[in-house]
């Protein structure tokens, strides 16, 4: 039924825009601040890369700060900046997390330890942009990938005593985003 909706929707009437400002309002609400900038490459293509930082506690006994960077190759069925889009992506960022519920069963350890670390992986994404004006717009999209991390576990938030260190690969989402857009050019 959504896809119905979204295929009867105007879209292919961004002729002329060229450089998109962006941001994630979903991890915005998750304060994690963030900032994406798209460029068009040609009729098809664009390149969008996004900034996360989270340098905030938290709450109590609790911690989740990160950043990581985002790059994707998007092409367009239409034209840029309107429209259904298909994405290739890299992620790369470094994490400290502790005495958190991680969703999908990652580091289980983590409700009780600290976990220090990066992350790195490729993935592929959908998504949708819809035109609200001339320069305003609205962008959802969802992603899946590769995910590896190398990371060094801790017996408490804020002391130095190392309990081990590991390596972990998995699939997981790699993007969640309803993204608002401003068309610069």
């Amino acid at each position: 039924m959504l896809l119905a909706v979204l295929l009867l929707l105007p879209a292919c009437k961004t002729e002329g825009q060229n450089i998109a400002v962006k941001s994630d309002l979903l991890t915005g609400m998750l304060s994690s601040p963030n900032l994406g900038v798209e460029v068009r490459l040609s009729e098809r293509f664009t390149l969008e890369t996004g900034f996360h930082y989270n340098p905030f506690p938290a709450g109590e006994n609790k911690r989740w700060k990160h950043w990581f960077v985002q790059p994707e190759l998007r092409y367009w069925m239409c034209q840029p900046y309107g429209g259904h889009f298909f994405g290739v992506n890299l992620t790369y960022g470094v994490y400290n997390a502790g005495k958190m519920k991680l969703p999908l069963g990652l580091f289980k350890g983590v409700r009780s330890d600290r976990y220090e670390g990066n992350v790195m992986g490729a993935g592929f994404s959908y998504g949708y942009h819809f035109i609200l004006s001339p320069h305003w717009g609205l962008e959802t999209s969802l992603g899946i990938g590769f995910l590896h991390t190398a990371y060094e576990r801790y017996r408490c938030l804020h002391c130095g005593e190392k309990t081990g260190s590991g390596r972990k690969s998995f699939i997981a989402p790699t993007k969640a985003a309803v993204s608002l857009v401003y068309m610069i050019k």
